[in-house]
């Protein structure tokens, strides 16, 4: 096994910036606590290649909606690395959970960007039929994978992240 990554929360200013952005209706006190109580990503077994990712708060999702999640995580991860983001497979199974970017790219310099890379997760309940999922503070959702990746032998690439979605983009 190679370790090469570690995860960390954002500060709570950030994870607090995110909940608004995402509509989080969690204020104040009730914010805090649950920046607080975040629970660092974890394999479940020994043998497991997912982190799973778990909520910082209670929400349903009936069919057809979508939820954008503030993990109030970010993860440091050395060069040559990056982490898949994909549905927890069970909810995807059960309830047609998707991504709604199909999977997360989480690139080792997104560690660095202006939001201190705050991992968010946007699902959809796509069930055709009908189930609705229903998700407490603290259960998984979502899981992490890291994997290695290889880059050309004329590369160039010398830019440098700020931003996280589309910050990239020329």
């Amino acid at each position: 096994m190679h370790r090469i990554a570690t995860f960390e929360k954002v500060s709570f200013t950030q994870f607090k910036l995110g909940a608004e952005l995402c509509n989080v209706p969690l204020y104040g006190d009730k914010l805090l606590a649950a920046y607080e109580r975040i629970a660092h990503p974890a394999r479940a077994t020994a043998g497991s290649a997912g982190y799973d990712f778990f909520t910082p708060f209670f929400f349903s999702l009936s069919t057809r909606e979508t939820i954008t999640i503030p993990t109030g995580i970010r993860a440091k991860i050395e060069p040559g690395w990056w982490l898949g983001i994909l549905p927890r497979s069970g909810h995807g199974f059960k309830y047609r959970i998707q991504l709604d970017n199909t999977m997360g790219v989480i690139d080792s310099d997104y560690y660095n960007a202006d939001n201190e890379g705050h991992i968010m997760i946007k699902i959809s309940n796509d069930s055709m039929t009908g189930k609705h999922l229903r998700l407490s503070e603290g259960d998984s959702f979502a899981q992490g994978i890291f994997l290695p990746y290889g880059i050309t032998h004329d590369d160039k690439a010398d830019g440098e992240r700020t931003g996280g979605f589309g910050s990239t983009d020329s």
